[in-house]
């Protein structure tokens, strides 16, 4: 069975963004594709200093959640990143997790499917999507549509629940991300391999500074 981690990067546990994400979550539950939230809390989370050492080590230095996933990366078919809109980007904390996930488990994200689903107020929301793609779209991830770009709007809760279009929004990416992985999967039984990529060249924007 196929899953899917989707990673909750708001500070509110079941605020506006969960509302958003949990809307992706029945779809592909409905399709029989197993999820899992990953709440990141609302404590501080360490930025990467680029030491190098998970290079050598497949880990990060820093003991918190990034290890934690890190070492369970072959569960998961897919990512969904969620987070409110924050002077239009996506929350420092999310940013901070992500980069850092992203530096140490380079290798294991290629071939996952990846979608990004934003909340704001009123405006910014386009810019922080594009900030998140980009994690995906460095790491030979597949980017997952849906029928408009990714965002809900509301202050609250019941405001995202209330946002027809927004909701909507979330039921059609649950619903491509379903079909894809049921695609993906159907090529392996195939017989059609993965992407053989060329060794000797790295993307990853950290490890040229």
């Amino acid at each position: 069975m196929c899953k899917v981690l989707l990673i909750n990067g708001s500070p509110h546990e079941h605020g506006c963004t969960y509302t958003a994400l949990h809307e992706v979550e029945i779809k592909l539950n409905e399709h029989q594709i197993s999820t899992e939230v990953l709440y990141l809390g609302a404590k501080p989370i360490a930025d990467c200093i680029n030491c190098g050492k998970c290079l050598k080590t497949g880990h990060c230095f820093i003991k918190d959640k990034v290890n934690e996933i890190l070492n369970r990366l072959n569960e998961f078919d897919a990512i969904v990143l969620g987070s409110p809109v924050y002077y239009a980007g996506p929350t420092g904390s999310l940013c901070s997790f992500l980069d850092r996930l992203f530096y140490c488990g380079e290798v294991a994200m290629s071939g996952k499917f990846g979608a990004a689903v934003v909340c704001c107020h009123r405006a910014g929301s386009t810019a922080a999507l594009d900030r998140l793609n980009k994690y995906f779209t460095i790491s030979n991830m597949p980017v997952v549509p849906s029928q408009f770009w990714n965002l809900v709007h509301g202050h609250t809760p019941e405001d995202v629940s209330n946002d027809e279009i927004g909701m909507q929004t979330m039921r059609a990416l649950g619903e491509n991300m379903a079909w894809l992985l049921k695609i993906k999967e159907s090529g392996k039984a195939a017989g059609v391999s993965a992407p053989n990529y060329e060794s000797g060249f790295c993307n990853n924007t950290q490890k040229d500074s």
